[in-house]
């Protein structure tokens, strides 16, 4: 009964920290069936988002803090976006006025949704981390995903090097998390693993209800390859290693502060 309990409570946290992507899906399905007025449904959305960020910022569900990262997540995810659409990896064929080069404004609110999960699952969990590897170590690594997204069209595609070193890097890595007054711990590479499978369910309802399209969907939808799992893992690496690293930054600075401070 017990771990039956834990299991709803901790089902809750995740379900609360999910907020800003619950409603980025909702809003994804309600303008599917729905046609808003005055502009295109990619606006409409783009609005809905911006809308959703400031209250939640507004209401103290993310501090000023978390906006800055969540800020980064979004440049680094239009970016990305920017290139696989110009690429034919993937298009919104839709029309939109807040575009860049094809790619609507609130796409980089689906990479954004991601850090905020990370961020909201970071404070109500009350995440520590265990063996975290070096700064060195991390930031490299992080950056060499991300390039790798974009060097794979022009050279060898090495995600699953850059996966099997992250298995190396963080073999004795661990999340401490608390749920109901109890800690609990988590292999790190395992979270990777879980949270990067859920965001490719996550995918398969987002393009199911028009998000983007890839080019075997343009006829009719279909399920997306398991193999973007991959992709989505290591993406989620990278929103991991930037989230802890600037966390532990400001844990850090804060601990300077308090030590400069008159007794």
């Amino acid at each position: 009964m017990r771990a039956f309990e834990q299991l709803v409570r901790f089902g809750w946290e995740q379900a609360l920290s999910c907020l800003f992507p619950v409603v980025i899906f909702t809003s994804l399905a309600v303008t599917q069936f729905i046609t808003l007025p005055l502009l295109p449904r990619y606006d409409w959305l783009l609005i809905i988002c911006l809308f959703m960020q400031w209250a939640m910022v507004k209401s103290g569900l993310e501090t000023k803090d978390e906006l800055l990262v969540i800020t980064l997540f979004h440049i680094i995810g239009l970016a990305l976006e920017i290139f696989k659409v110009h690429m034919g990896s993937w298009s919104y064929p839709e029309d939109g006025y807040f575009k860049i080069l094809d790619v609507p404004l609130y796409s980089g609110f689906m990479y954004a949704s991601v850090a905020s999960y990370l961020c909201q699952a970071w404070r109500r969990l009350k995440i520590d981390l265990v063996n975290w590897p070096l700064f060195g170590v991390v930031v490299p690594l992080a950056v060499a995903i991300y390039l790798n997204f974009f060097t794979h069209h022009y050279w060898i595609d090495i995600r699953w090097w850059l996966f099997g070193l992250v298995i190396i890097v963080f073999w004795k890595s661990w999340v401490i998390y608390e749920v109901g007054g109890t800690r609990y711990r988590m292999p790190i590479v395992l979270s990777f693993t879980l949270i990067g499978f859920f965001i490719w369910i996550a995918e398969n309802v987002a393009t199911f209800f028009g998000a983007w399209e890839y080019p075997n969907q343009t006829e009719a939808w279909s399920l997306v390859h398991l193999g973007k799992v991959s992709s989505w893992l290591l993406l989620v690496i990278v929103s991991f290693l930037i989230v802890a690293t600037l966390k532990q930054v400001k844990e850090k600075k804060q601990g300077k502060t308090e030590l400069t401070q008159p007794l």
